[in-house]
């Protein structure tokens, strides 16, 4: 049985929308959240007062596992369609789902963005449109969620499709990147089956829809990048870096090294879930033994490459930021943390070159003196110390970054522009 194509999803839309409801529904009609833990969830909603939200709890059980610390694998939620298996990176709550978005260790190769019948489009949903063109979602589901609230109504359905339609191409979405599909979490009626309840509509089921998504191709053909999480010293066994293979290929005997210092080795063996391998593909999180290397060779946040095609180490780039929320402004000279793969460490914006307009993309205003909540815009920045960073052209994986200042996601952006170190 040839295993089924997978795809990360992240779950979008406007706070009170129904997102968490869509997952916990979602997971609930296909088999992936067992009877029993729905029955417990259920009773804990009740017990609450809240027995309309025993879905949303299925992801805030997890969110408050996350914030214990507990194993990021947590998180994540595993559900299985026709053609298609699928991880959902749901996080509820804005500053979450950034940070998960771009940090996350998986990436979302598509998005379900989720908008309420009666409300319509709200400024989060837009902004975290945004945020999935920017961040280079290029397959979009629009999900028109609480259809019961309208009575099930067509035209209803259809004004909504028509603004969002209408806002999507606005900041750059083609039509044929965005499937529309109504739906009621809530009385799980066209998320993964349909009681006929909207006999004028005649696409696809939520599920349906995600199905007929398109996983990307595993980047194995690319040069090797693993960003390292965590090192170990082994007893008897010596140095053990653990990380996620982003692109390429890691094999035994394979030279490498690890940037940005630039100390070498040689791959002695590789392990996933206690099973020794043969070679490791992007997606697989390994532990890896190298010989020639100490624990003090290497820590979280390097890169390790082939020694052919060593990972590109920062002096200063040039990205594009979406800038989510901020008190005062950001001015030129702001050195926030930046989080990029699983390094995190502060950059100074050095220039601020031009602001964009949300909307277009098109240049708003040339050299702005600061930048504030909504704006997108063209930034340089410096790195206060070596950093191992690549184009998000090259490679969307190690492109990425989010800005975190005061406990909160102030921005996210992806690298456009790379200037090397001598």
């Amino acid at each position: 049985m040839a295993e089924k194509p997978h795809i990360n999803l992240v779950f979008i839309g406007h706070v009170d929308h129904g997102k968490s409801t869509t997952v916990g529904r979602l997971l609930y009609d296909t088999g992936a959240l067992p009877e029993q833990e729905y029955r417990k969830l259920k009773a804990e909603a009740e017990s609450r007062g809240k027995g309309t939200f025993a879905f949303a709890y299925v992801m805030d059980n997890l969110k408050e596992e996350r914030e214990r610390g507990v194993t990021i694998d947590v998180a994540y939620r595993k559900f299985t369609g026709q053609k298609n298996q699928f991880t959902i990176i749901d996080a509820p709550g804005h500053r979450d789902f950034v940070k998960n978005m771009i940090t996350g260790t998986s990436q979302a190769d598509a998005a379900v963005l989720v908008v309420a019948a009666k409300e319509g489009p709200q400024p989060q949903t837009k902004e975290h449109a945004f945020l999935a063109q920017v961040m280079g979602l290029k397959q979009l589901i629009l999900a028109i969620n609480k259809m019961d609230e309208v009575k099930y109504d067509e035209k209803k359905f259809n004004e909504v499709r028509d603004e969002m339609k209408k806002m999507l191409t606005g900041i750059g979405y083609k039509e044929d990147q965005v499937k529309y599909v109504p739906i009621s979490s809530w009385e799980g009626e066209n998320v993964a089956k349909t009681s006929g309840k909207m006999a004028w509509y005649k696409g696809p089921t939520l599920v349906q829809a995600l199905d007929d998504l398109k996983a990307p191709e595993k980047p194995t053909t690319k040069p090797l990048r693993l960003p390292i999480q965590d090192v170990y010293n082994i007893k008897g066994v010596g140095c053990v870096p653990v990380g996620r293979v982003e692109t390429g290929v890691l094999k035994p005997n394979d030279k490498i090294i690890v940037m940005p210092s630039g100390k070498t080795g040689e791959v002695k063996s590789i392990e996933a879930h206690h099973e020794q391998l043969t070679k490791a593909e992007p997606g697989d999180n390994i532990g890896f033994n190298v010989r020639g290397l100490e624990k003090k060779d290497v820590a979280r946040g390097d890169v390790v490459g082939h020694i052919n095609n060593p990972p590109t180490v920062a002096a200063e780039f040039t990205a594009q930021i979406v800038v989510l929320s901020h008190p005062t402004a950001i001015p030129v000279g702001y050195t926030p943390v930046f989080h990029m793969h699983t390094a995190q460490l502060s950059c100074t914006i050095t220039e601020i070159q031009k602001k964009l307009d949300p909307k277009t993309g098109q240049v708003k205003e040339e050299n702005p003196k600061f930048l504030k909540a909504g704006d997108a815009a063209i930034v340089k920045i410096k790195p206060l110390k070596p950093i191992c960073i690549e184009t998000y052209k090259e490679f969307p994986q190690l492109g990425r970054f989010a800005i975190r200042d005061m406990g909160t996601t102030v921005a996210a952006g992806i690298v456009l522009s790379i200037t090397p170190r001598k």
